[in-house]
């Protein structure tokens, strides 16, 4: 039976169980549950918003989206969230999804931080960086109704979430921390991380090898 949560539809082809299951075996119940919130939270306000998405799409990178955090997709250099974007391109390549579609995915996983420009990208990348920002920070909390939160968390529990997703994020780039430079994720390590110095953009353009 098709699963309809929220009045939206979960995308259950195989491209997209195949993707879930990669979901299950690498990932945990706190990245399961989160991604799934994303994927809702996301179509939610696509539907809301009244723009024209690709469900499968879009629900396959919100799979994709943290699964840079784990252990199996991790690379010792790249921020997680290109990781992932790799990851989820590989997958979609093995499955001979065309270049375009492979392409969205990519960009709207790897830019599901960057804060200023994913949002005026293609519905799929805006609405994977609106479903992240719900689900984590709550932006735009008002703009979904306690009715409808409350059916996407009783289906996908969010279990002290605040709170255990930022350690999850440490974990995930514990052994890369220079990869958070530039971006909101250095904000983690200064929190968490002992002994941990941002890098800092004016120090490096001072400090650059040119003599003036």
């Amino acid at each position: 039976m098709t699963t309809r949560i929220a009045d939206i539809i979960i995308p259950d082809s195989k491209l997209a169980l195949e993707a879930a299951e990669l979901l299950r075996e690498h990932g945990d119940s706190l990245l399961w549950n989160h991604s799934h919130r994303v994927y809702l939270f996301g179509a939610l306000q696509g539907e809301q918003a009244q723009w024209k998405y690709d469900a499968e799409l879009l629900y396959i990178s919100a799979l994709f989206h943290d699964l840079g955090l784990t252990k199996t997709y991790s690379s010792p250099d790249k921020r997680f969230e290109v990781d992932g974007a790799n990851a989820a391109r590989s997958f979609l390549q093995q499955h001979g999804v065309p270049d375009d579609a492979v392409r969205l995915v990519w960009d709207a996983i790897a830019l599901h931080t960057t804060i200023g420009v994913a949002q005026y990208k293609e519905p799929e990348v805006a609405l994977i960086y609106s479903g992240v920002g719900y689900d984590v920070m709550g932006e735009n909390y008002e703009g979904i109704s306690e009715e409808v939160r409350e059916q996407v968390v009783a289906a996908f529990p969010r279990g002290d979430f605040k709170n255990k997703i930022l350690h999850a994020f440490l974990e995930g780039f514990r052994h890369k921390p220079e990869t958070t430079f530039g971006n909101i994720k250095a904000d983690v390590c200064e929190l968490l991380l002992p002994g941990y110095k941002r890098t800092s953009f004016c120090d490096c353009v001072l400090h650059s090898p040119w003599k003036e």
